[in-house]
C-alpha cells in the first residue's frame, strides 16, 4: 500500500476519462446528435426506430437512458465476476479500452449515420460506467485507511483539471475554426475524438503502474465466469443484512447525491431562462467550475477531512449545498451572482464526492471491492431519476425555476439527516467480520 508510483497511475486515470464526461457527454455530443438526427428526421421531427417514432432532440437523451439501464443490469455482475477471478486489472484495460476506441469512432458518425452515433455512445459510456467500477475498486488496496480521502480527492481533482483542459483546447479549435478552414460539424467531431485519444492515452499510464493483485483464480467444473458472477451476486444479496450501516451510508449517497447531480444538470437551465445567459457564458461557468473543482478537491477537502473526518467534511458540504439552493431561490438575481455561487458549488462538488467514495471503500469486505462498488455505482445511476422529478414537479406546480431549486434541498436534508445515523466504525467492523466469516468458511 501507498507507494507513489501505482497511486500515480490510480489518479491519472481519472485525469484520462473525465474527458468523456466534459467534452462528449456534458458539451457537443448532445447538440451535435441533435443536430444531424434533425437532418434525417421527418416533418414532424421524428426518425423512426423499428417502427417507434423518436423526437429528434430527444434521441440523445434516450440514448443516456439506454445505457444507463444497461449499467444497471451488468455492472453488478461484472464486479462479482472481477472479484471472483482477480481478473479487476485486466476488466479494467478492457472496458477502458472499449469505451475509448467507441469515442474516437464518433469522428466518422456523419449526417445520416445517427444511429451509429447512438450505439457508439451507448456502448462508450457503458464501457465508461464498468471501468469505474473496477478502477474505484482499487482504492482499499492501494491506499490505507488513513491515506485514503487523500487519494480519493486527488483523483477527483485530477479528473477536473484533466477534463477542464481538453474542453478548453477544443473550445479554443472552436473559437478559430473558421481561420482554420473548418467548419462546426467537423470541429465537433474532432473534439468528440480527442476525448477518446486523451481517455486511452493517459489511462496506458495506470494499466503500466497498477498491480495484479491476486493470481488469476480457475473456474470450478462446468462453470463459467457468468454463473459464477450471478452465484456470487446471488450469495450477496443474501448476506445484505450483515452490513447494516454500510446499506444505511449508501442510502444517504444516493439521496444527497441524487440532489448534487440534479443542482449540476439544471443550473445551465436555471442560468439561460432566469438570467439570460448565453451558451458561449455557460460554457465560460462550466471552465471555472472545472478549475475550481480540482482546488477544492485538491487541498479544501482533505483539510477538511484531517480535522472533522470524512463523515464530518461531507455533513459540511450538504450543509453548503442546502445553502446554495435557498440562495438560489431568494436571493440571485445576476449573471455576476451565479459566477460567485457557481464558485462557492465547485469547492463543494469534487471534494464531496471523493470523501463519499473514500467512506464508503472502508465499509467494504476486502475481496468484494468491485462487487460492492459496481453498487455504489448503480444505486447512482438508477436513482437519478428522483431529483429531476422533484424539480420538475415543484416548477410545475408552482410555475417557477426558483421553487423548483428549492425543492431539491428535500434531498439534502434527509441525506444529512441518514448520514448522522450511520455509524462508520461499526460498518468498519461489520466489513472485518463478514471477511473473517468468509475466510472461516473456506477454511
Amino acid at each position: 500500500m501507498n507507494d507513489r508510483r501505482e497511486i500515480f497511475g490510480w489518479v491519472m486515470y481519472d485525469w484520462a476519462n473525465s474527458a468523456f464526461s466534459t467534452t462528449v457527454v456534458t458539451v457537443f455530443l448532445g447538440p451535435y446528435l441533435s443536430s444531424i438526427t434533425q437532418a434525417a428526421a421527418d416533418a414532424n421531427g421524428m426518425v423512426h426506430l423499428f417502427g417507434i417514432p423518436i423526437k429528434y432532440d430527444s434521441f440523445f437523451t434516450y440514448c443516456v437512458s439506454v445505457s444507463i439501464l444497461l449499467q444497471v443490469a451488468l455492472l453488478p455482475v461484472l464486479g462479482a465476476i472481477a472479484d471472483y477471478s482477480h481478473l479487476r486489472k485486466r476488466m479494467l484495460m478492457f472496458f477502458s479500452t472499449l469505451g475509448a476506441v467507441a469515442t474516437i469512432l464518433l469522428f466518422l458518425v456523419t449526417p445520416g449515420l445517427h444511429w451509429l452515433g447512438g450505439f457508439l455512445f451507448i456502448l462508450a459510456n457503458l464501457a465508461f460506467g464498468a471501468s469505474i467500477v473496477f478502477y474505484n475498486a482499487y482504492l482499499p488496496d492501494i491506499a490505507s485507511p488513513d491515506q485514503r480521502d487523500n487519494v480519493s480527492s486527488r483523483g477527483f481533482a485530477l479528473g477536473y483539471a484533466g477534463g477542464g483542459i481538453l474542453l478548453l483546447l477544443n473550445l479554443i479549435l472552436f473559437s478559430f475554426r473558421e481561420k482554420l478552414g473548418v467548419d462546426s460539424a467537423l470541429a465537433a467531431r474532432v473534439s468528440l475524438a480527442s476525448a477518446g485519444f486523451w481517455w486511452l492515452g493517459f489511462s496506458l499510464i495506470t494499466f503500466r503502474a497498477l498491480k495484479s493483485r491476486h493470481a488469476m483464480r480457475q473456474m470450478p467444473a462446468g462453470a463459467s465466469y457468468l454463473t459464477v458472477g450471478f452465484r456470487q451476486l446471488g450469495n450477496t444479496f443474501r448476506q445484505i443484512r450483515k452490513f447494516p450501516e454500510t446499506v444505511r451510508y449508501l442510502v444517504a449517497f444516493l439521496i444527497y447525491n441524487d440532489g448534487i447531480q440534479t443542482v449540476i444538470v439544471v443550473a445551465a437551465i436555471f442560468a439561460s431562462i432566469e438570467l439570460g445567459m448565453d451558451d458561449q457564458q455557460l460554457i465560460l461557468v462550466i471552465l471555472m467550475i472545472q478549475a475550481v473543482a480540482f482546488l477544492g478537491a485538491f487541498f479544501l477537502f482533505p483539510f477538511l477531512a484531517r480535522v472533522l473526518g470524512a463523515k464530518g467534511a461531507i455533513v459540511l458540504s450538504l450543509i453548503v449545498w442546502s445553502l446554495v439552493v435557498i440562495y438560489a431561490f431568494a436571493a440571485l438575481t445576476t449573471q455576476f451572482q451565479f459566477w460567485i455561487l457557481g464558485a462557492v458549488i465547485a469547492l463543494v462538488l469534487g471534494g464531496s464526492q471523493a470523501l463519499s467514495r473514500s467512506l464508503f471503500a472502508q465499509m467494504i469486505p476486502k475481496g468484494r471491492e468491485a462487487e460492492f462498488f459496481s453498487f455504489y455505482e448503480v444505486s447512482d445511476r438508477a436513482t437519478s431519476f428522483l431529483g429531476p422529478l422533484i424539480f420538475g414537479l415543484a416548477n410545475q406546480i408552482f410555475g417557477s425555476l426558483r421553487y423548483g431549486i428549492l425543492s431539491l434541498i428535500i434531498l439534502f436534508i434527509v441525506g444529512f439527516v441518514i448520514l448522522l445515523t450511520v455509524n462508520v466504525p461499526r460498518a468498519i467492523q461489520e466489513a472485518e467480520s463478514a471477511q473473517l466469516d468468509e475466510v472461516g468458511a473456506a477454511a
